[in-house]
């Protein structure tokens, strides 16, 4: 039996069939078990999808994941961060901010992505390890580095290319 994770408000958390979710993964919605969301599912993972050992996925709003998505392990989702609008307030005292998150069907998350508040990949997106990533990308890209950005990507005819789509 796999060590357990961590899940709070699976009232709020959708699942599809044939996914795989790996030991030690930690599935929220909110920060604790009686927290009361707006809607539900707040955290959406799609069919034939793997979520590796160690990672997490911190729904606040909307994560919405797509059908066959892999992850490596130690990947964090989330929809939520905290604000720094007041520099003489501690930054974790400060309102947290919410901002949808989607991952298209397809992609492949590696080993210690880190998705931001905002974040919505296109599908068969691949992500390096080790990326941070923030923003709106399309299909067929292959993004890395902090911040992440595209550095490889697929058109019907010129197959493969380096750098950005124009």
């Amino acid at each position: 039996m796999a060590p357990q994770g961590v899940i709070y408000n699976e009232r709020y958390l959708s699942i599809g069939d044939e996914t795989l979710v790996g030991p030690n993964v930690c599935l929220t919605a909110g920060i604790n078990g009686d927290q009361e969301m707006l809607h539900a599912p707040v955290v959406s993972i799609g069919k034939k999808c793997v979520i590796g050992r160690g990672s997490h996925i911190i729904g606040h709003w909307s994560i919405t994941l797509g059908d066959e998505i892999q992850t490596g392990p130690y990947v964090y989702i989330t929809d939520q961060n905290h604000t720094y609008l007041d520099p003489d307030v501690p930054v974790g005292w400060q309102t947290p901010e919410e901002s949808a998150v989607s991952i298209g069907s397809g992609s492949w998350l590696g080993t210690n992505v880190v998705i931001l508040p905002g974040t919505h990949l296109g599908r068969n997106t691949t992500v390096a390890a080790g990326a941070v990533v923030r923003g709106t990308f399309p299909d067929h890209v292959v993004l890395g580095g902090v911040p992440a950005r595209i550095i490889r990507h697929f058109t019907l005819e010129s197959g493969w290319q380096s750098g950005s789509p124009e």
